[in-house]
């Protein structure tokens, strides 16, 4: 399945910033980050619940909010950019 993870952590304070590290890091074990907040994912119904269970273990649902968007088969294959942009393979190694 393809995914567009993306998230909005609330960095006030220090718990703030370190849930945001947290945040990214499950992300990145999942996914490829392509902007700031932002991750494609392509994976597995496992893989996803395993994701979620992560985030929702880091998160301060009062504070914090993560959007997941479930994306027809392939369209990560697809995607149109505009200005900079790393070439990015959804499918291939996720080696960083």
């Amino acid at each position: 399945m393809d995914l567009l993870v993306t998230y909005d952590v609330e960095t006030t304070t220090k718990a703030g910033q370190a849930r945001l590290r947290r945040v990214a890091k499950i992300c990145e074990a999942y996914g490829h980050r392509v902007q700031q907040s932002v991750f494609e994912v392509v994976c597995q119904e496992a893989d996803k619940l395993r994701l979620v269970a992560a985030l929702h273990q880091v998160i301060d649902s009062t504070l914090d909010s993560i959007r997941i968007y479930h994306l027809p088969a392939r369209s990560l294959d697809d995607v149109e950019h505009l200005g900079i942009a790393r070439p990015i393979d959804p499918r291939g190694p996720m080696v960083i």
